[in-house]
């Protein structure tokens, strides 16, 4: 009865994580059109976060690069599943497209809809994710989800580690929140 009822809630986090990706609007047909949706959501993303969050700014410019993810939906009922598409910037520019993938096992019911920012705050950060085709936060390096201040903001001079990572929903930051094992997976367009 357990296996029925774990394969019931799988099959429906992948239901709402399928119905969620196909409602993007993009064709795969026109690699074009996807790229310029992506980097239209990324700017809008970039702009929220630095109206709600202050110091994030100067976070951001202090990164060599940095991975955003405007969408990352999460759904899942005990088994949940997260999928999302993005772009990373290194300054104002697009220096490729990736998709983001986890999993979870746990209390877990509904669904939610999040940014993540993934910062490289190193060169060498920067370039072993660049040079890789596939990487997985908390194998191939270790993310730190960065602190905020009681008044919402970023110090951004306690950033400390080779990569970063800051999460944004509806309400705010999103603290105490980890993005291990999130496969992040260049895209071709």
């Amino acid at each position: 009865m357990q296996t029925r009822s774990l394969l019931s809630s799988l099959a429906i986090a992948t239901a709402v994580l399928a119905s969620a990706c196909s409602t993007t609007g993009m064709s795969q047909s026109d690699p074009g059109a996807e790229r310029h949706a992506i980097n239209a959501n990324v700017d809008s993303s970039l702009s929220k976060l630095y109206a709600q969050v202050p110091g994030s700014r100067e976070l951001v410019a202090k990164a060599k690069g940095v991975l955003v993810f405007p969408s990352v939906v999460s759904a899942g009922l005990v088994v949940g599943a997260s999928y999302g598409k993005g772009a990373l910037r290194n300054g104002a520019q697009s220096a490729g497209y990736y998709s983001t993938a986890g999993g979870a096992v746990g209390l877990l019911a509904g669904a939610e809809s999040k940014s993540v920012f993934v910062l490289f705050m190193t060169q060498d950060a920067y370039d072993k994710f660049t040079a890789s085709q596939g990487w997985t936060a908390g194998v191939d390096a270790s993310v730190t989800l960065v602190n905020v201040g009681a008044d919402g903001s970023v110090d951004t001079r306690t950033v400390q580690p080779e990569v970063s990572s800051l999460v944004l929903n509806n309400g705010g930051l999103m603290a105490n929140l980890s993005i291990d094992g999130t496969k992040f997976t260049k895209l071709e367009l």
